[in-house]
């Protein structure tokens, strides 16, 4: 018997996003707890992928956790990085200019 794998995971029914459990590819259609998508982009293994509207602004949690806010609205199947969201716990690769990492804003 070969095990299926799903595409995405929801980790907590109140999530708004879901994590890759695979490579999907681009043009793929997948269902998530009845939530159908059909992907825009390439969505590599790990990464989270909005099932919902998320606002700017909006925390944004995986497993009931928050884990950064969104900097931009995200769309249901719009991958959800560094790109939209901005930790609220690290520092993330964005600076300002004439920083580097490390430094702090004293």
């Amino acid at each position: 018997m070969t095990a299926r794998v799903l595409p995405l995971l929801r980790l907590a029914a109140s999530d708004k996003i879901a994590v890759a459990a695979r490579d999907l590819l681009a043009g793929e259609t997948v269902v998530v707890e009845g939530i159908e998508l059909v992907l825009r982009h390439n969505v590599p293994l790990g990464y989270k992928l909005a099932l919902l509207p998320i606002a700017a602004g909006e925390k944004v949690e995986k497993y009931r956790v928050p884990i950064g806010s969104a900097t931009a609205d995200i769309a249901p199947g719009d991958i959800v990085h560094t790109h939209n969201l901005q930790s609220d716990y690290l520092p993330t690769y964005t600076l300002e200019a004439g920083r580097k990492f490390g430094e702090t804003g004293a």
